[in-house]
């Protein structure tokens, strides 16, 4: 596969008719050029402060930012414009952040969205961090806050397919509520193992349904009012798809109920968010039926 040539085909999304708008507010922007703002790693990943802009600045960067709306991963404060987003994800962030260490590692971010997690791991100082996300709206949302950053992350707009084929492989991989999308779970896994140095690790989280047995839901049509949604399985289950593509010292990390703490619809997000996924008369089930989003937070490395 000739991911160069992918990669440049992928970039000409910027002129399409509904992404160029994005791109032309971003040209703004990146006029803008601010140094040795200060940066806090926090919850609300901020940079900037209100006082390193005049108020026409000010006023282009609310601009841009809701320009960009819908924002799905956050929460960011930049130069104190909060912007308030659809997953509170430093929950997750803070959930995970004791089981690794990323100092001088090469670090993948699968399915990275907008970067939140990723401007979260610079703290650790990785030697090398790429996220890979195919969506034209969150590489225009990275690119606005990254402008600010400076940071050396790489974005890809590539999805999990492409791993492997990658110019190097991963010390670590992170994949974030991605396996529930891929129709082939076990083959996305073993991408992800061919992607990694030998010994390299993975953390990833997925829905998953309570039960002792190795099976899986599958879902018809939607769940929870997502329409790509292939396969819930239990925690036994999932623990056989990572052993059969590749990988040992399977460990569960956590296994959480998602609640509306950390998914809720905001001026910033969609109009709809998880209050309006599950059944109103009882919230321990989807609006189809099924068991209401629980997820399962595991650690494996790979063997070799």
């Amino acid at each position: 596969m000739e991911l160069e040539e992918l990669k440049k085909k992928k970039d000409e999304c910027r002129y399409w008719k509904n992404v160029n708008p994005w791109y032309e507010q971003l040209q703004k922007v990146f006029e803008l050029n601010k140094g040795n703002l200060k940066i806090d790693y926090k919850d609300w990943f901020s940079v900037g402060k209100r006082g390193n802009l005049t108020d026409q600045e000010f006023a282009l960067i609310e601009e841009t930012a809701k320009k960009l709306i819908p924002w799905r991963k956050g929460p960011f404060n930049i130069f104190g414009l909060e912007i308030d987003s659809e997953w509170q994800s430093n929950i997750k962030y803070n959930l995970i952040r004791p089981f690794f260490n990323l100092k001088d590692k090469v670090v993948a971010d699968i399915g990275c969205n907008n970067g939140y997690y990723m401007f979260r791991m610079l703290e650790d100082k990785p030697k090398r961090l790429i996220g890979f996300d195919p969506s034209p709206l969150t590489l225009h949302q990275f690119e606005f806050i990254n402008h600010f950053v400076k940071s050396d992350i790489i974005y890809e707009m590539l999805g999990v397919e492409h791993l492997e084929f990658y110019n190097h492989k991963f010390d670590f991989i992170f994949m974030l509520g991605v396996l529930y999308h891929r129709p082939d779970p076990v083959g996305t896994l073993k991408s992800l193992a061919r992607g990694l140095n030998s010994k390299g690790e993975i953390l990833i989280d997925t829905f998953m349904i309570d039960g002792e047995e190795e099976i899986c839901l599958t879902p018809n049509q939607r769940y929870s009012k997502i329409p790509n949604i292939y396969f819930i399985p239990t925690v036994s289950a999932l623990k056989n798809w990572l052993s059969r593509a590749g990988f040992e010292e399977i460990e569960v990390l956590a296994i959480t109920t998602t609640t509306t703490e950390e998914q809720r619809k905001t001026t910033w997000s969609f109009d709809q968010s998880l209050e309006d996924f599950l059944d109103p008369n009882d919230s321990s089930k989807t609006v189809e039926g099924y068991p209401a989003p629980k997820r399962v937070y595991m650690k494996a490395k790979k063997i070799q």
